[in-house]
């Protein structure tokens, strides 16, 4: 159990001026990123170590968080990736069976920022109505105009590029070397649940950083090609959607998740655009327009790809759709053996209605080699 800290002081401010007060959590400092909000009642700390949260500043709407602790199970990647936290009550101490040690620990340790005790449903309320948009947080600095000086500088999220800043430097493998199929995965912020998810179909991946030549993914010999999610906006990685177009010429079996399921759409000349709020959360409704059953989905993404030029596009069609705002959540290509999902049927944390896309996947590799 973690000792009792005291309460200290901390402010949080929107680009746009919005100021809150409350109580500092995790690490004492200062951070910026993109202000965004996730709705799951759980999994707080699959969302933490989710490499597609990269600079951004997470606002959990749960009322509690922090107390059934954290383990090693519940990770998705190797540490922490949000830029900042934002919770209404935070609790210090843990009640979970599984749980190793306290959330406030594991934020130190990861020298991440966070802010409590200020209205959450207030500021999600804020956001959604006037956008995602840059923040600071500081507990260590309280002069208004210096922190809105240096939150000034952050870049915004629309036309950055930011896998690089997550993705693996070198090759690795994942899954059982004598399993009947063979993944090429592009990690562009993959999470370890997709690549337990593809393992427990007899998968064998090899995992590659994201700059990797065609050529050298070739040597492998792989069944199919995986586009990995991850953070940042795909229009601003265009030596990338080259290297998914490469792949796509081989016409061997594709699949994409969030932002590769971007890069795809930006690989067959369908663009993507920056969403006024994004989808967080472990609750979306999708249906799937080819089965006409509908999902309970987990989502993480800001970026979103353009409905009416996929409407008019001969090489793809849409496959799913969100049933809150209309946008595209799944599509497929028309004439090749490829398709992508803008949520994340791995679900973690989330629901497992969408699974069946690994299923899919598998079966598509299994037609096309004649396996």
């Amino acid at each position: 159990m973690s000792k009792y800290i005291q309460p200290q002081p901390a402010i949080l401010i929107l680009e746009d001026g919005k100021t809150f007060f409350g109580n500092a959590i995790g690490f004492k400092g200062t951070t910026t990123g993109e202000i965004c909000f996730n709705t799951g009642m759980s999994g707080y700390q699959e969302i933490f170590t989710d490499p597609s949260y990269y600079g951004q500043v997470v606002t959990m709407t749960n009322t509690h968080i922090g107390n059934y602790g954290i383990n090693k199970i519940d990770i998705e990647s190797e540490n922490v990736k949000i830029a900042g936290l934002v919770v209404k009550n935070f609790s210090q101490n843990f009640s979970r069976k599984l749980a190793t040690d306290s959330l406030q620990n594991y934020l130190e340790e990861n020298k991440i920022v966070g802010i409590s005790n200020i209205d959450t449903r207030s500021l999600v309320k804020y956001i959604r109505n006037r956008g995602a948009m840059n923040c600071i947080i500081s507990s260590e600095e309280f002069n208004i105009e210096i922190l809105k000086s240096k939150l000034s500088n952050v870049p915004s999220m629309k036309g950055l590029e930011l896998s690089s800043k997550v993705s693996t430097t070198e090759s690795y493998f994942y899954g059982n070397p004598d399993a009947s199929f063979r993944i090429a995965a592009l990690d562009f912020g993959i999470k370890e649940n997709i690549l337990r998810c593809f393992a427990e179909r007899d998968c064998y991946v090899k995992v590659f950083p994201m700059e990797t030549e065609i050529s050298e993914m070739q040597k492998w010999n792989p069944h199919g090609y995986f586009i990995s999610n991850g953070p940042g906006d795909p229009a601003a990685m265009p030596d990338t959607v080259n290297l998914v177009k490469e792949i796509l010429n081989l016409e061997i079996p594709l699949f994409g998740i969030c932002l590769g399921h971007q890069l795809l759409a930006e690989a067959i000349g369908i663009g993507t655009y920056k969403m006024h709020n994004g989808h967080r959360g472990i609750n979306h409704p999708i249906k799937n327009l080819v089965t006409g059953l509908d999902e309970v989905t987990s989502q993480n993404h800001g970026f979103a790809v353009q409905l009416e030029v996929l409407e008019k596009s001969e090489l793809a069609e849409m496959t799913h759709v969100h049933l809150n705002d209309g946008t595209v959540a799944g599509l497929k290509l028309k004439n090749q053996p490829a398709f992508s999902v803008q949520y994340h049927p791995e679900s973690s944390p989330g629901p497992h209605d969408s699974r069946y896309l690994f299923d899919d996947f598998i079966k598509m590799i299994k037609n096309h080699h004649n396996i």
